[in-house]
């Protein structure tokens, strides 16, 4: 089973037994880690995405140290000017293993499509998002163009209940 994660502005594929660097934490080495940003979770024919992070889903690590990356070397330099700066950055780490994918904080049932309909009627239609008005649209049997704005898709709707 793989996951797709989310931390530090970036995105990682991770698998039970892997390690990788990431932006440094706030921990202490061998602390545990978990990230509740997950993205992607299955395994072939299985897998679940989330919009935009999977509820409930979290994958559990833990911290094996914190260092500084290899140095990186920035010159600057502007010909016939008498120009040239040099600074160096090493840029910080944490190296995290990952020990468990998949951890549910809730067991979560699955939503039938009436009960999906039945849970978005009770909000209002200009509350919702373009793709809730479109998932809603095809639970109720309306036709309508998927690539037309949210006002026209409004208006569709309204027009189909009454």
């Amino acid at each position: 089973m793989y996951a797709i994660i989310e931390t530090g502005g970036k995105q990682y594929r991770v698998q039970n037994g892997d390690q990788i660097r990431v932006e440094k934490l706030n921990v202490e080495d061998d602390a545990a880690v978990i990230f509740d940003k997950v993205l992607v979770a299955g395994e072939g024919s299985d897998i679940r995405v989330g919009a935009p992070y999977l509820d409930g889903l979290t994958v559990e690590g833990k911290a094996v140290e914190t260092g500084k990356g290899d140095k990186v070397i920035i010159f600057k330099y502007k010909a016939k000017k008498d120009y040239r700066k040099k600074q160096g950055h090493r840029q910080p780490y944490t190296l995290v293993e990952i020990t468990a994918i998949g951890s549910e904080k809730a067991e979560k049932k699955a939503v039938t499509a009436e009960e999906n309909v039945k849970s978005v009627e009770e909000k209002p239609l200009s509350k919702m998002l373009k793709a809730e008005l479109v998932e809603y649209a095809k639970a109720s049997g309306i036709e309508i163009d998927e690539k037309s704005t949210k006002a026209v898709i409004i208006e569709t709707i309204e027009a189909a209940k009454k």
